[in-house]
């Protein structure tokens, strides 16, 4: 699943896309984009594909990583200290980094309805996004598409 905000940059899988970024947080592995660009289209199509819910298919997606990594790039393994799981997948509360940026960027953030109805999915974008250094341009865009955003004020004349 590509989110339309992530298609040109993400359709060709030339970039990771939010789907296997969430798996990997999951997973508690760093990846470069490097690394990902050393995988095959099939593996990275792959990666993006696999399930990632279970315990059991955590452990064959981790082990599937680590075994692409090995064979396919110069850079070692880099682990996450920890899972990032709570954040996005607690709809009852909405991180202090997705109110910043939706300031920074002059929009109204998420009503506490509306993070609770988005996907997991969803909020992990908005978080990805958010904390962000390189890839916030994206945050709006996906505010639109979640259908919080409606109309952006900074538009608006």
């Amino acid at each position: 699943m590509l989110f339309e905000f992530e298609r040109d940059f993400a359709g060709s899988l030339r970039c990771i896309p939010m789907i296997a970024r969430q798996k990997l947080d999951i997973v508690c592995i760093k990846l470069s984009l490097r690394q990902w660009s050393q995988f095959s289209r099939e593996e990275r199509a792959e990666l993006a594909d696999l399930p990632c819910t279970t315990v059991q298919q955590q452990t064959v997606y981790r082990d599937r990583v680590v075994h692409l990594i090995e064979v396919r790039c110069d850079e070692p393994l880099r682990p996450l200290a920890a899972p990032c799981l709570e954040d996005w997948q607690e709809p009852d509360r909405m991180p202090e980094a997705v109110i910043r940026q939706a300031q920074a960027d002059g929009v109204p953030p998420p009503t506490p309805d509306q993070w609770a109805a988005l996907l997991p999915l969803q909020r992990f974008a908005l978080i990805k996004l958010a904390r962000s250094k390189h890839e916030n341009e994206n945050f709006v865009p996906a505010m639109k598409e979640f259908g919080v955003l409606v109309c952006d004020p900074r538009v608006a004349a």
